[in-house]
This record gives structure tokens, C-alpha cells and sequence, in this order.
């Protein structure tokens, strides 16, 4: 069974202001154990960056809308514990003669003491906040804020020493028009000492502007999942979609559906940044990451055992909870279906044990909802559930699994949807999974210790479901056969009773 706290998750509330060249933002995040949620996201585009390159200073009109939103941010958290709130500033006020400044006059008309990151930190921290996301990360990450670029290498254990270049849109010249040659050009001429370090093959994008050519490329691509973190580009794919934006009048995006209206001056810059990467790095897959710097600040709070467990087994348990109420229905299942289900052939590689996992803690999503639409329901609030360690494949996948796991219907809802993200294999195998996880809550009422007196293996082409001693008529009645038919029915296997 996989390894978790025996408590479950530990469960507070955590605010990070962050301050960053373009944007000023507060968000007030649930955390339950490894799990991260955003509960509340506000943000207000100062372009605190924005003068610079010419004057070495903040912009003084960003840094009256910096002051209101900070003032706005710590009024909303009155009453807030210190310990609970974070507030960190990144490249602009980092670099600008008059930060100090400006960080003065926060603490005295807040009361806030912001902490300034060195460049290492914020790579460090931007590389937490993936793998925050996605656990098992490996590649570079680059973080592309209003000031600079931090560039890290993940090497499966964590991040390792980073990079930051002054290639951010305000650096680079926003919001003037951008001159396209003369910008390749500074861009190359800051990657070149660093290229051979940081070539790789798999790009971990993070940062409000590339998150939004990912979201302008499932416009162009008609993606029916429309689901930021972890979305995926091929080479071709991302060097088109970069391509497209860097080379379009203003008036041409303004008109292009799916871009950011507020980033307008910045996405062309934003473009050809992402364009130099994959060409001199030699990237061949992009990965969107909705997790950064603020993430990774979360992440190196926790305490090592939390920190260690799996965020999307979390996730998931944290998502059926019920207040005050340690359910040990998913781990009991989990033990109960891993003998079977080892045998088959994995249709996630190394990932089906944690999907498998992470599929018996939303046993009872539906619990709560009603009987004539819980599958569906189940099905929508999984597909799109803000939960991280899983890409869209294996979203997908679990959203199939917690649908069959209500209904023998053969298609969930999205049907199309789903048919684009996984293949049939897997889809069949989600509706085994479903399947057995029904059986499992059938066969037990629910009550975790009577699968103890039960098991359910694979031998050769049967499917053998099996009640201890003593056992049989409590366990293996008509409701459990019915169950047990249909997980055979799901796998192609014959069904054995015993």
C-alpha cells in the first residue's frame, strides 16, 4: 500500500504575496498534507519592471499600484497568523536602485516585511514549485518573469544550481513594439555561455505568459481539455504557436481569441524567448507548469515526511474527505485490488501503482452527491480538480475510472474528449479499474476490515474472487456476483467464486 501519514493529511491555510516585476499577487492556498489547492487569486499588473532598463528604477506608476494591492492583500488577511503569510519579491525590486526603498515604505504602511530572492533562490524555488507538480520532473525548468529568465536543472532528486538572465519582456524592451532581429540577437548572446548546461530534451515552462501561449495553442488546437498545468507541446507545436505570436501586428492579437489582453505588449517578447530555448536547447517536449516560485516556497515549508508523500494520492484523499473523519476505505481498497491488478500489463508504465493508488481514494466522491447523477458529476469534478501529480492522460484516466466506478454505463460524459487525451487500452483498463473499486465498496458495505476476509486474484484467464472461511454467504451474495461479473466482463477474464 503506498506509504502515507497514519493521521492523514494535516490540514492550514497559507498566504504568499508575491512581487514580481510585472504582476503583484496574493494567493491564499489550502494545504492538506502534500497537497496544494488555491483557494484565492488576485492579482494586479504593476509593471513594477517596466522603466528598468532605461532608468535602473521602478516604474513610479507601478509602484502606486504595488503599494494598493499590498495594502489591499494584508487588509484581506487580518487576523492571519505571521507564520501563515510569506511575501517575496523577485528581479525588479531586486535590481532597482529605489527597491530598498519601496520595500521600506511596504513595512511601514503594511507592516509587511518582504524578502528579496538572489536569482539562485528564485530558481531554486521556481524548480520546487515543479516538482511541487510533478514529483518525479526531470529536464530544466525556466521561469520567465517581467525582469528575467531563471533557468535549473532537475536531475529526478531535486534542482540543481541554476541560472538568471536578463532576458524577461521588460529587460528584452517591452513595451515597445519589439524588433524582432535585434531582440534574437540579445537573446542569443545571453544564452550562448549557458546553452551546452542546460540542453535538454523536456522544457518545464513557468511563468503568466507562457501559460497563456499554452492556453492560445489549445484555441488553435480545438484541445478539449482545457487545463493548464501540465499540458504538453511537441517541438513543432510549441516553436509554431511561438512563432505565430512573436510575428503578429498588436492589432492582430488583440483580435486572436484565447490571448491575454493584459499581456499584450509582453507575449511577443514572452514568444521569442520560448522560440530561442527550444532551438538552442534543443527541446524537444514542453511541459506547462501552473506551479512556480510561490509553490516551491510551500514546498521547502513542509515538514520532510509530508513534503515526501505523493501529491496527486493526496489530492485525492483530500478530495473525498469528510471533516473530522480519517477514512481508511482508500488505502484498505488499494491493498485489497493491488494483487490483481499487478499481473496486468501496465498501460501507465512505473505509473500504475500510483494511479491506481490515487483511484481508491476517490472511492467516495460520490458520496455526497446525488445517486442519479453521481457518476457524471464524479467524472466532471475529477477531470478538471485542481490537483497536482498527474498529467492529462492520467486525468483522464481517473476521471474514467471514478465514472465506471458508479455505473456500468460503457461512455462517460465528453465521451469525444476523453477518446482524444487516452486510447482505447487505457480507456478499457479505467473501466476495469472502476469496475473493481465498485466491487470492492459493494463486496465490503464500505467497511474497510471486511476486505480482510476476502481476496481477489488473477490465475491464468480467470478471475477469482475468493471469502474466507466462514465468510462465503456474507460476502459473496448476489449484489457482490453481479459486481464481480462485470469487473470479469471489463478485463475479458472468466469469473471463478470460492
Amino acid at each position: 500500500m503506498w506509504p502515507r501519514g497514519d493521521s492523514g493529511p494535516s490540514t492550514r491555510q497559507a498566504a504568499v504575496i508575491d512581487v514580481g516585476s510585472n504582476s503583484v499577487r496574493l494567493v491564499i492556498y489550502r494545504l492538506d498534507g502534500r497537497a496544494i489547492w488555491t483557494v484565492y487569486n488576485e492579482k494586479a499588473l504593476a509593471g513594477l519592471g517596466r522603466d528598468l532598463p532605461t532608468t535602473g528604477r521602478l516604474s513610479p506608476e507601478g509602484v502606486e499600484v504595488a503599494l494598493t494591492a499590498i495594502r489591499r492583500f494584508r487588509a484581506l488577511l487580518d487576523g492571519w497568523r505571521a507564520e501563515d503569510v510569506t511575501a517575496a519579491a523577485t528581479a525588479a525590486v531586486r535590481e532597482a536602485a529605489d527597491g530598498p526603498a519601496f520595500l521600506k515604505r511596504v513595512r511601514e504602511e503594511t507592516g509587511l516585511v518582504v524578502r528579496v530572492l538572489t536569482g539562485e533562490e528564485e530558481a531554486r524555488y521556481a524548480a520546487l514549485g515543479v516538482i511541487a507538480g510533478q514529483p518525479d520532473a526531470q529536464g530544466v525548468v525556466g521561469d520567465l518573469g517581467g525582469s528575467s529568465l531563471e533557468l535549473v536543472l532537475l536531475n529526478g532528486s531535486g534542482p540543481e544550481e541554476g541560472a538568471t538572465l536578463p532576458l524577461g519582456p521588460f529587460a528584452l524592451g517591452a513595451p515597445r513594439p519589439l524588433d524582432l532581429d535585434r531582440t534574437r540577437r540579445v537573446i542569443e548572446s545571453a544564452l550562448a555561455p549557458h546553452a551546452d548546461r542546460f540542453a535538454t530534451r523536456h522544457f518545464h515552462a513557468v511563468g503568466g505568459a507562457w501559460r497563456n501561449l499554452a492556453l492560445f495553442h489549445m484555441e488553435l488546437a480545438d484541445y478539449p481539455l482545457h487545463v493548464a498545468h501540465q499540458y504538453e507541446m511537441s517541438r513543432a507545436d510549441a516553436l509554431n504557436v511561438s512563432r505565430l505570436v512573436a510575428r503578429q501586428s498588436r492589432a492582430s492579437l488583440e483580435r486572436m481569441q484565447g490571448l491575454s489582453k493584459k499581456r499584450i505588449e509582453t507575449l511577443p517578447y514572452s514568444a521569442v524567448v520560448l522560440e530561442a530555448l527550444i532551438e538552442r536547447l534543443g527541446v524537444e517536449r514542453v511541459t506547462i507548469s501552473a506551479f512556480g516560485v510561490r509553490e516551491g516556497l510551500l514546498l521547502e515549508a513542509m515538514d520532510p515526511e509530508v513534503r515526501n508523500r505523493d501529491p496527486l494520492i493526496e489530492g485525492c484523499e483530500a478530495l473525498t474527505a469528510t471533516r473530522g473523519i480519517s477514512s481508511e476505505l482508500g488505502g484498505a481498497l488499494e491493498a485489497w485490488l493491488t494483487p490483481a491488478f499487478e499481473k496486468l500489463t501496465p498501460v501507465f508504465g512505473a505509473r500504475d501503482p500510483v494511479l491506481l493508488a490515487a483511484a481508491c481514494r476517490l472511492a467516495d466522491l460520490g458520496a455526497r452527491l446525488h445517486p442519479d447523477h453521481r457518476a457524471d458529476l464524479a467524472f466532471e469534478q475529477v477531470l478538471r480538480a485542481p490537483i497536482a501529480g498527474m498529467n492529462h492522460p492520467e486525468r483522464a484516466f481517473l476521471a474514467s475510472v471514478a465514472f465506471a466506478r458508479h455505473t456500468s454505463a460503457p461512455n462517460p460524459p465528453e465521451a469525444a474528449a476523453v477518446a482524444r487525451v487516452i486510447n482505447a487500452e487505457r480507456r478499457q483498463r479505467a473501466r476495469a479499474l472502476g469496475a473493481a473499486v465498485r466491487l470492492g465498496c459493494d463486496l465490503s458495505g464500505r467497511n474497510p476490515r471486511l476486505l480482510e476476509s476476502s481476496s481477489l486474484t488473477l490465475q491464468g484467464e480467470r478471475l477469482k474472487l475468493t471469502a474466507a472461511e466462514g465468510w462465503e454467504d456474507m460476502l459473496l451474495g448476489e449484489q457482490t456476483t453481479k459486481r464481480a461479473q462485470m469487473l470479469a466482463s471489463a478485463l475479458k477474464l472468466k469469473l471463478e467464486l470460492g
